[in-house]
Order: structure tokens, then sequence, then C-alpha cells
């Protein structure tokens, strides 16, 4: 496994690259429909996957239905959350005649390149992956075959379409190395079909939900990107803070109220300190206001755009049907190659 220096410094150069070669990279991303997505997803991917493709780079957008089950018992609510993500997308600037955003269980093909890729990789590979121990552990359940193969179904996604970029944060780096040993490893026993993908680590800190914990659609701890200014200031005013009357910034001590400024700071360009200091004295009440006034201003054009698309009919339907039949396409053509690679064209 590529150390984490190692990584970054390929990070950096394919940063500056991608501005001086946009023709020359996919993207592969996407997000688990299990709920509403928050200030969380926007700050921390949607943001810069609209940074990508404005920079001329051809970026495949994968809604995956069929990981919502890894960990969960049914996947009751996937097709509402694919729905308001789609239009959550498409409010931030995702340009569907640009960017192919697609659903996992549209593309047969690609989920048949998980019998291949499985023979690439070891039981203790797959258990070591930190993903599948922390998911396991949140879950409580037995460890089922589709949570411990999670990592290869990444790597059919990232794959399928030839995606040579995945942004990352840093605790998700395990994924794309099993992906580049997958597609070496592919590589090597039946001959050059697949390109090794690399990480785009994202600098952006990630914005902890309202108590304090990490901002998650399981804790309910967010602001979903489809509230209204009115719900979203109803939620920060429930927020929990504490009795001090000074406001700092100190997320062990003061959880609730360093989310808050946290919040706060990202939609006003400013450092949690800065807001901090500009409090004072004032008082949590005072802090609720300045956040929601802050969130509320910034996605002001966001909540706009969002809710003249919502009145399309069938808008979400027919992006939905033309990105399918993209990624549809990619994945046949990649699992032909895979096939001829493998002596199985018949």
């Amino acid at each position: 496994m590529d150390s984490f220096e190692s990584t970054s410094t390929r990070s950096e150069q394919l940063a500056r690259d991608l501005i001086l070669h946009p023709e020359s990279y996919r993207v592969l991303t996407g997000d688990r429909p299990t709920g509403r997505l928050h200030l969380g997803h926007y700050f921390g991917s949607i943001a810069e996957r609209v940074r990508l493709a404005n920079l001329g780079i051809e970026v495949f957008l994968v809604l995956a239905d069929y990981q919502v089950i890894t960990d969960r018992e049914s996947a009751q609510g996937v097709r509402e959350n694919v729905h308001n993500a789609v239009l959550d997308y498409l409010a931030a600037g995702i340009d569907p005649e640009r960017s192919t955003i697609f659903t996992h269980s549209a593309v047969p093909a690609l989920n048949q390149l998980l019998l291949p890729f499985l023979s690439l990789v070891s039981e203790a590979e797959l258990h070591r992956n930190p993903t599948v121990k922390a998911e396991l552990a949140a879950s409580g359940r037995t460890l089922s075959g589709l949570l411990l193969t999670y990592p290869v179904h990444q790597a059919a996604d990232i794959l399928f379409c030839q995606g040579n970029v995945v942004p990352v944060g840093k605790d998700n780096l395990p994924h794309v190395e099993i992906t580049r040993s997958i597609a070496r490893r592919f590589n090597e026993r039946y001959g050059e079909v697949f390109r090794i993908p690399e990480a785009l680590l994202t600098d952006t800190p990630e914005l902890p939900g309202l108590d304090g914990r990490k901002m998650s659609k399981s804790y309910g701890n967010g602001i979903a990107l489809s509230m209204t200014a009115d719900q979203t200031t109803a939620v920060i005013r429930k927020a929990q803070t504490d009795g001090l009357r000074l406001i700092s910034y100190d997320p062990q001590r003061r959880p609730g109220v360093s989310a808050l400024l946290d919040t706060a700071a990202v939609c006003l360009g400013l450092s949690p300190q800065a807001v901090a200091e500009q409090l004072g004295e004032a008082g949590a009440g005072a802090l609720k206001n300045v956040t929601s006034e802050a969130v509320n201003d910034y996605f002001a054009p966001f909540r706009a755009r969002r809710a003249e698309l919502a009145k399309q009919a069938g808008l979400v339907t027919e992006v939905l049907r033309t990105g399918n039949t993209r990624a549809n396409q990619q994945a046949e053509e990649t699992l032909h190659r895979v096939r001829s690679a493998m002596g199985m064209v018949y």
C-alpha cells in the first residue's frame, strides 16, 4: 500500500494537472441515498464536483442505491432519497448534459464486474478495510457478504467508467488503494484494460453536525439541503449549547457551540475563531441567529433554483434515464473488454 506522503504528493501534482489537461481525466464520485443530503455533503463533496465539472472534466456521479442495504435491513425511502439528491445536484450546479448522474441498480454490467474483481482480493484484505470495520461496529449486526465486499463494489464503480480521479478525504483512501490494487492485478493477469485511478485529496474540513458529532443522516443532526429557511432556523434554534455567555471555539469542551461556529464560519468564509471573537459575550441566542442568517443567506440562491427545478414534472426521471443510458453504454463497453481479456467472449 502506498504511504500517505506519496499519495499526498501525487494528489498535489494531480490537482495542478487537472487544470492544465482536464480532457485527460474522468472523475467517479457519488453518494449512498440513505437520507436527505445535508450541508456536510455540500461543502465536503458537492461543491468540489461542480468545480471539477466546470474545469471541463467528465464526471460520473453514482447514486449507490444497491449499497444502501450494506448496513440496513431494507431499502425503504431510497426512491425518494434518489429523487431529492438529483434535485440537490442540479440546484448546486451539476449540469446533466456534461456530467452523468446514474443509479447502481440500473447498470447491470457494472455489477457484473464484481465476479472477476472478487477473485483478485483476499478475505484478509477485505476484513482489514477500516470502513467495513466501522460500518459493522455501527450496525451491531452480523457481518454480511455484501458489507464485507463493499470495497470491491466501490472498485467496480470507479473502474467501470475508466475513472482515473477519485475525490476523497483521508479516511476514504483505503477504498482507492484497494481499487488501485484490483486494477493492477487485473492488468497483470489478463492484459491492460484499466487505468490506475488516483486519489484527489480534498482539504475541506469535515463539517460537524449540530450536536458536535459527525454530521450524519442516521444521527439526524444535519441541516438538509432541501430544508426551507424557516425549517433551517427552527433546527438551529433547537441545537444544544450551554449556559456560558462568552462564545468560544472549543470542539472538545463545547461541542454544540463549536458546531454552530463551524456552520456559520463555512457559510461566511471566516474561521470559527473569528466568528466567536465577533460575538464575544453575546450568548448562545445571538450565535444561533448569526448561524441561521449565514446559512439562509448562503443557500438562498440554491433554494430558489431547487424550487424552480422541483416544479418541472418529469425532470428527475429524464435526468436519470439519460444518465443511466450513458452509464450502461460505458459499462457494457468495459465489460466486453474485460470478457475479451479473460477469453470469455463466445
